[in-house]
């Protein structure tokens, strides 16, 4: 008996390669609910993708390509039933920040450049398929995420001002974009200003009233109207201009090898941001529906869409938290819906692009500026600042260096602060001494404290190596002699340490030959067979005593009470 959808997305999917794990099985009742929310999805998101061109600095067709062969791809070799792999603001920031200084936007030498990039994406994902790296996810925190995606949204929504009041901005510089904004206020065009404010608080009162209503769609296609009926364009609003029509065509981005390898260190952070915010956002939908996610296989799945948004003429594709959010809230639960979503644009792009000339920009930039406003994730923020301070302000660290130093440098200087605080905790792990209590009591280590008399239980909170080792020796020491009595006995309780490298290895046999000196033996307490491997391996069992190294507490005081040398007898007053 075979189980049922349900059932064998909680048993798991086998990991590797495989087709259309995304799709099958497919059954009539949910196909025609997916192809029906894939319609959906499909009026409240084009006018996004259209949108996100802004970000990138594409044609504004090229929005719609990141929605056709894309999604077909990743719904064919992908592994999630739930995640919208399309167009998206955070990668489009990533690389237009950095293409845009080596072409100008939109033009035919900065689409090669967005292709290259974009191939390069893919190769990189596929690599990571390849050597089964989809743990590389787990290196980009939630906390950075949070700050991450914030501070794009404000370098987003600063960027679309210009086209918002109807003014010219020159530079790609958040800091320097909201100076000439600020600047040029005064002679903005009312005019515009009133649509862009209409626009926006239209869309973002649906989408806190009506989210469900495909507000974009009904502004876009409402704006085209009046924009054709009055000639706004001879009226002084901008608009998106003569927009390509027909599927796209296929090609091989033509672009030198220096400029090649100039643009691998931008795919290298659009890779890291891609690998992170898919496999997070599939991941939540998964626990959701109670299923499971082979992150390898949707990588394969990314790599695939990536390559085929190369070819086809767009620029990189990720898996979409917002647009993912709309599919799951239109009734999604496969990707069925995305391949309805596909043939919705294949249906544009033959038969209605004529009418998008005719799109003002202020619109567009209104629709962005509340997919940034979106992406302000002042909930998360304050849901960080509740549980941890640290990780607040590492969230704001995050959040403000993106729009003031960059995307790309952001991201990267995210990820090294937050590997720097990780390795600070080990650094700096807590520590604790075993006091007197019934039941027993573990206070933060200081002088002073003692478990008995001539006694001291100390527990330390990491892993032993070359950074933390002095730290680990010189608290011993501070413990010993900060003992209101001699110490006789000091036992290491051992739990949290999986790992002893070879300099801290050096350093705590020194510390043995000096407690040696000073009379006080070293026990050694919940030692696992990984760590005792170490101990053997650097000597520091011979060292000990491997008749002092025990694999339970209790045992360690124990064997301490029964050498008959404390008074009060231990293992009366700690049964471990």
């Amino acid at each position: 008996m075979k189980p049922t959808a349900g059932e064998a997305g909680a048993q798991g999917r086998p990991t590797g390669f495989s087709i259309l794990g995304g799709v099958l099985p497919i059954r009539p009742r949910g196909a025609l609910r997916d192809a029906s929310a894939g319609v959906t999805l499909a009026s409240m998101n084009i006018p996004q993708v259209l949108g996100y061109t802004r970000i990138a600095g594409t044609p504004v067709v090229t929005g719609l390509y990141t929605v056709l062969l894309p999604l077909i791809a990743f719904a064919v070799f992908g592994s999630s039933r739930h995640l919208v792999v399309a167009a998206d603001s955070a990668t489009a920031a990533i690389f237009s920040g950095a293409l845009s200084h080596m072409a100008p936007v939109s033009g035919d030498r900065y689409m090669a450049l967005v292709g290259m990039l974009t191939l390069e994406t893919a190769a990189l994902l596929l690599l990571a398929r390849l050597l089964k790296a989809g743990f590389l996810a787990d290196f980009l925190s939630r906390t950075v995420l949070v700050g991450f995606l914030t501070g794009v949204g404000v370098q987003v929504g600063v960027a679309m001002l210009g086209d918002m009041l109807g003014i010219a901005v020159a530079s790609r510089h958040t800091v320097v974009q909201l100076w000439e904004v600020v600047r040029a206020a005064p002679s903005a065009d009312g005019r515009v200003v009133a649509l862009s404010i209409f626009v926006a608080a239209s869309i973002l009162l649906a989408r806190r009233f009506a989210p469900r209503f495909p507000a974009p769609l009904v502004l876009v296609v409402g704006s085209i109207a009046a924009s054709a009926w009055l000639n706004l364009a001879e009226r002084g609003f901008a608009v998106i201009g003569p927009v390509p029509g027909g599927l796209p065509s296929l090609k091989w981005p033509n672009v030198s090898w220096g400029d090649t390898l100039a643009l691998l260190p931008v795919a290298a952070s659009c890779f890291v941001m891609i690998i992170a915010q898919s496999a997070a956002t599939a991941r939540i939908y998964a626990v959701k529906h109670h299923e499971r996610v082979d992150e390898n296989a949707d990588i394969l799945g990314l790599s695939a869409a990536n390559a085929a948004a190369a070819l086809s003429g767009a620029f990189v594709v990720n898996g979409s938290p917002t647009q993912t959010a709309m599919a799951e809230g239109a009734g999604a639960r496969s990707q069925v819906a995305q391949l309805v979503f596909a043939v919705v644009v294949a249906i544009v792009l033959v038969f209605l692009t004529g009418p998008l000339q005719h799109l003002p920009r202020c619109v567009l930039a209104s629709i962005v500026f509340t997919i940034a406003v979106g992406m302000l994730d002042i909930q998360g923020l304050n849901a960080i600042k509740r549980e941890s301070r640290g990780e607040f302000l590492l969230a704001l660290f995050t959040a403000a260096a993106v729009p003031a130093i960059g995307v790309e440098q952001g991201i990267l200087l995210a990820i090294a602060a937050s590997l720097v605080r990780h390795v600070r905790h080990s650094y700096r792990p807590h520590t604790m001494v075993l006091v007197p209590g019934s039941p027993e009591r573990w206070e933060p280590a200081a002088p002073g404290l003692t478990t008995d008399p001539g006694l001291i239980v100390y527990r330390f909170g990491a892993d032993l190596f070359y950074a933390n080792a002095d730290r680990f020796a010189d608290e011993v020491r501070g413990l010993v002699a900060g003992a209101p009595e001699p110490v006789r006995w000091f036992v290491v309780d051992c739990a949290a340490v999986f790992d002893v490298d070879y300099t801290a290895a050096r350093t705590v046999r020194d510390l043995i030959d000096e407690l040696k000196t000073a009379k006080v033996g070293l026990v050694l307490a919940r030692v696992n067979a990984f760590l005792r491997s170490d101990l053997v391996r650097h000597g520091v069992a011979a060292a000990v005593g491997e008749d002092r190294i025990f694999g339970t507490l209790h045992e360690a005081l124990t064997a301490v009470s029964a050498g008959g040398r404390l008074a009060g007898g231990t293992k009366s007053a700690f049964s471990g």
